[in-house]
Formats: C-alpha cells, structure tokens, sequence
C-alpha cells in the first residue's frame, strides 16, 4: 500500500507578512514603523530606514511591488475601451517578454564572444 508524503503547509516568514502589511498600508505606516523603531531601540529604526531606502519604498510607491502593473484595473464602463486597453496591455507584456529574451541572447552572445577571445589568446601565448 502506497501512503504519500504529507503536504508541508507554506507559512510565510513573520517579517514577510509584516513587509507585506507595511506595503498595503503604503509609506505612511512604513515611517510610522521606522519612527516607533527609533523609539523602541535605534538600531531597530536605523534598520528599518535601511531597508526603505534600500528597497525604494522611501521614494517610490510601496504598493507596487507586489501586484503587477495594471492588474486589477477597475472598468471603465466603456468595454470597447476596456477591450482595447487589455489587448494594448498584453501585448505590451508579450513585447516585454521578447525584448528581455533578445537582451537574454545578446548578453550570452557577448559572453561566449569575450570567452571565445580569451581562449584564443590563451592559446597563442
């Protein structure tokens, strides 16, 4: 008789969890959190300070990062103008795809062209 394995439960890391729930609430409660930080102990504040500057949530908009662009967008009442803008949209992500998989080849291109140079010298010398 055959027993599978038991499913692990996927429990995200506490700091994950309250990253994202700093994220929901935007850059407000991301100060709020880093001044409190301050307060309670000063490493804790200049830690959180860190990480905001390090991760652009201290100039940028927070709320992005965990949801795709434009995803989610509320209709606009008008479904030809809501057709468009979800075809425009997704063949901009198919454009986005291919010009990061042409980068992808121009990238590996270059390396095996430097690799191929230094082999040759290599080889000479």
């Amino acid at each position: 008789m055959y027993s599978a394995a038991p499913v692990p439960i996927h429990r995200p890391n506490p700091l994950v969890r309250l990253r994202d729930w700093l994220d929901e609430r935007g850059r407000p409660a991301w100060l709020a959190a880093m001044i409190a930080g301050f307060v309670l102990c000063w490493p804790v504040g200049l830690a959180i300070l860190g990480y905001m500057i390090w991760s652009k949530r201290m100039f940028g908009n927070c709320t992005h990062r965990r949801h795709a662009p434009f995803s989610g967008m509320a209709s606009t009442g008008n479904t030809a103008f809501d057709a468009y803008r979800t075809e425009t949209l997704k063949r901009l992500e198919d454009e986005h795809s291919d010009f990061m998989a042409f980068l992808q080849k121009l990238r590996e291109a270059k390396d095996k062209a430097e690799f191929d140079q230094f082999m040759n010298e290599r080889r000479n010398s």
